[in-house]
Formats: C-alpha cells, structure tokens, sequence
C-alpha cells in the first residue's frame, strides 16, 4: 500500500476499536479520530489518488459517524447483537485491508545500473506496408525507447499513460475486467521522461525489445529499465492489433484484433508482419543515428552492436530477426514457442538464449489440460500432441551449434513479464517474482554484455554458476 493509505487503514482501525471500547463519556476522543479519519482520507485522494480498492476504508469514517449518532440514543444491551456485530466488523476490516494488499499500487525496484534512465515515446508510419491491419493506410507504430541518461531530474515516467485502453485490451485478452487493473494508472516507473541521453559514452548497444501476442511495450518494465541503466538502448515495439491496446499520439486507439490465430500453420504465417514491424523500426533507428538529424540520438547508437529480446511470441519474432536480418547479432527468447520459419537445421550460428518456464515446458501439465483444451475448443486430442511435438523439435533444433537454454523453477508463462506484479494472486506455487525478475535481469545482462557488448568472457557462465537450479547450459555445443 501507498503511504497515505496504509496510514487511512492503520487509523480506520484504530479508530473503530476506540469507538468499540471506550464509554460514552471518551466521545471526544472518537470525535478526534474521525476527524483525522477525514482529513487523511482527503489528503490521500488528493495527493495519492482514489481507487476502487480502498472504496472499504474510505466509507469507515461515515459508517463511524452514523454509529456515534446512534450511539447517542443509547446503546444495544443485548449480548448477541452485539458480539455479532462486532463479527461482522472484524470481516469488514479483514476485506478492508486485502483488497488493497491483493491489488496492490506497486513499485518496480531500482534499477541497479550506473546510468540513470531516460525514456521517450514516438509515432512512426510505414506509408508502404500493405499486408497488415490498419485504419489509416500504411502500418502505423508506437515504439518506446529507453536509455542511459545525463540526469534523474525530471517527471518519472508512469507505467502506462493509456491505462483505459490497455485494461480494455487485457480484458478481451485475459478475461480480467477492465476496471479491476485501473489502479495501474498510479503505478510510476524510475524513467524520466524526455532527460538528456548520457555523455558518459560516444554510444551505446541497441536492444529491441517485442512484447507477446496480447501484450504492451511496457509490459516487462522490470527488465527494460535494468538494461539501460546498465548501458544499453532499449527500444519496445507495440505491434498494432496484436497488442492488448495501441494508442496514437492523436487519440486513436486500436485495440486486440478479434481475429484469434491458433496453430503454427496460422502463427507461422503472421509472423511476417511483426519481422517486417521491426525491420521497419531498425531502418527508422538508422536514420535516427545519422549525422544532421538533430534528434535526441543522433550519433548514440552503436548500430553495429543490435540485440533483441521478446516474451512469448515477441520471443519468436527476436528468434526470427536473428535469423533473418544480419543487423541482429544477439537473441534472447523468453517462453516463446518459435513461431515462423523453422530454426536453421545447425542453429542460427549466433548467440541465441532460450529462457523457459518450468510449467510451458511441462509434458504432464500440457497433458492435464488436454482433456479440457479438446472439449473447449473441439480439436482433436492428435492435433494438440502434434503440436506439442513439433514446438519441442523446434525448441531443440535452435539449439544447436551453441543455443543457450535455461529453465527456471515454479515459474510459468507470465512471469517473464510485470504480470505477476499486478497481484500476489498470480503467482505460482513456490514463486517469489522479485527473485525471479533479479534471475531473469542477471542473466539478461550477462548475455548482452559478453556476447553483444563484448565486455568480458564468461560472464554467461558466472551466471551458470551462481545460479545451478536453472540448468543454463548450451546442451548441442559445436
């Protein structure tokens, strides 16, 4: 909980309890309490923010006034009413405090880096690009990018300014109702928007950065803000009617298309236009980097050094470029089953990592939701073991010639991504997600220091060795 509303829960409570033990006589310490009730309930609305979640502590302060009222004409004497009012209260405070705690306002860690983070947001349109959705002509794209930067003075960026419309998109997505996630709006990140790119260095190593089928750019701030403050440029990608929403500096917003891909037949096909989304995007950083352009990068970009990294399908596409684009040296795949064309029979002759899930690569977890799968969707239980197969084929193939693979324990799908911030609920058994951010943050920057930056040897395999539960090896070494 935020500071304001911790203090309005704390003395929610300690107020109620006063008015249930003192006699009639101690009125006016009560008085003062509601008093303070009040203000501070005021004061977090005004400087905080109201949300939903606090709806419970806010109404204490009223339903203590009325019961001062009523008091005042005397008080129940009979025992039963009263201890189970007093039960009823103790359930009230129960759901008071969970529900902020469950929904929590919360807070990324501080990134660990010597450079502060900068971060800015831009419009780009491909005015040739006709084989993808669109409601303007052309392919239009927000991309943000995040950087090492001069100073930390400045507005620190939230998580998202488009909480309505991403909400909205994670509903259709997910199933989870716009307005239980509204209190994102309040969640700030340790970017500041728009800062000086940092002098400290003549440039700095690219990363882009794709989210998964459904998801937002900013959907793993937890990583992307460790990456810059540690030297990298990181620029995330919002594939337009695959992400959960995309809004356009004019207002427009694009939602989820409603057209569900399923199948590699399908997926594999798709992929294309994300490959030629960030293509596009690597072509604009080009331009961006060219002397006289007076941007914000011009210069920065250390063009020669591009990495990328992506979750789920996003993961696919960073496997994708890799191998289809040679201005992609480095790839890290994050849970994504690789979609598109098939990996290269020897691998793709590059530093390539695959982080998995221990649930996504489960073959007794995919079998007892078969059952389930086959009766919801009408597929043949052969189709999905086919599936099945050929995901673990290609999962292999890309391996070989010096692949990474690593798999970390009681984490699923979702925990490469902020997701599992938005709840406790979330998590998997056995799953602390902040320590599994810092493994995942670990590991990432290892691999992008020694195979992209090219600052040191064996900084993969320092990471093997302080972490042995996750099996990081690259089992089909040359």
């Amino acid at each position: 909980m935020r500071l304001l509303e911790l203090i309005l829960v704390v003395l929610a409570i300690a107020v109620f309890l006063w008015f249930v033990v003192s006699k009639t006589k101690k009125q006016k310490m009560i008085v003062i309490g509601l008093a303070a009730l009040y203000i501070v309930a005021v004061l977090h609305v005004m400087v905080e923010g109201p949300r939903w979640q606090m709806v419970f502590a806010y109404l204490v302060p009223f339903l203590l006034t009325i019961g001062m009222l009523f008091r005042k004409q005397g008080r129940s004497q009979n025992r039963l009413l009263r201890w189970g009012g007093y039960g009823l209260a103790a359930v009230y405070g129960l759901v008071m405090v969970a529900t902020p705690l469950l929904l929590p306002v919360f807070s990324f860690e501080k990134p660990t880096g010597k450079y502060p983070v900068g971060t800015e947001t831009f419009y780009l349109k491909d005015e040739n690009r006709e084989d993808a959705p669109t409601i303007a002509g052309g392919r239009e794209l927000m991309v943000q990018v995040w950087y090492p930067s001069e100073s930390q003075q400045g507005k620190r960026a939230p998580y998202t300014k488009d909480v309505g419309p991403i909400t909205e998109g994670l509903e259709q997505a997910l199933s989870i109702p716009a307005w239980v996630l509204s209190h994102l709006r309040y969640v700030d990140t340790y970017a500041t928007e728009g800062s000086q790119v940092s002098e400290k260095a003549d440039t700095y190593p690219v990363i882009v950065f794709s989210h998964g089928m459904t998801g937002f750019r900013n959907q793993n701030t937890f990583q992307v803000e460790e990456l810059a403050s540690h030297g990298y440029i990181v620029v995330g990608i919002d594939h337009a009617f695959d992400a959960a929403a995309t809004v356009y500096p004019d207002g427009r917003s694009v939602l989820l298309s409603e057209n569900q891909l399923t199948g590699f037949e399908q997926l594999d096909a798709h992929m294309n236009i994300w490959v030629k989304d960030i293509s596009f995007v690597l072509d604009e950083l080009e331009k961006w980097n060219r002397s006289g352009t007076e941007g914000d990068f011009e210069g920065k970009l250390d063009l020669e050094k591009i990495g990328m990294f992506g979750h789920s399908y996003g993961g696919a596409a960073a496997a994708q470029m890799l191998a289809r684009d040679s201005r992609v040296k480095v790839a890290l795949n994050m849970d994504g089953t690789l979609y598109g064309s098939e990996p290269p029979a020897n691998g793709f002759a590059k530093p390539y990592l695959q982080m998995n899930g221990e649930k996504s690569i489960d073959k007794a977890a995919f079998d007892a939701k078969l059952d389930q799968a086959v009766a919801q969707t009408g597929k043949s239980r052969a189709s999905y073991e086919a599936f099945w197969d050929e995901s673990q084929t290609r999962r292999e193939t890309a391996l070989h010639g010096g692949g990474y693979t690593m798999t970390i324990p009681h984490t699923s799908h979702m925990s490469f991504t902020d997701f599992h911030l938005f709840s406790p609920l979330l998590e998997n058994k056995g799953e602390q997600i902040e320590e599994v951010h810092h493994l995942i943050n670990d590991v990432s920057i290892a691999f992008f220091d020694e195979y992209l930056a090219g600052k040191a040897t064996g900084l993969l395999q320092e990471q093997a060795n302080k972490h042995p539960e996750v099996g990081l090896e690259a089992p089909f070494a040359p």
